[in-house]
């Protein structure tokens, strides 16, 4: 179970970035 945890929290991780990325391409314009 302690794996599947972990896994959990990268997948939240990617989306944080993805935001992230797409309020810097926002700024750009």
């Amino acid at each position: 179970m302690g794996s599947l945890k972990k896994k959990r929290k990268k997948k939240i991780a990617k989306h944080k970035r993805r935001k992230r990325l797409r309020a810097d391409r926002h700024k750009k314009k």
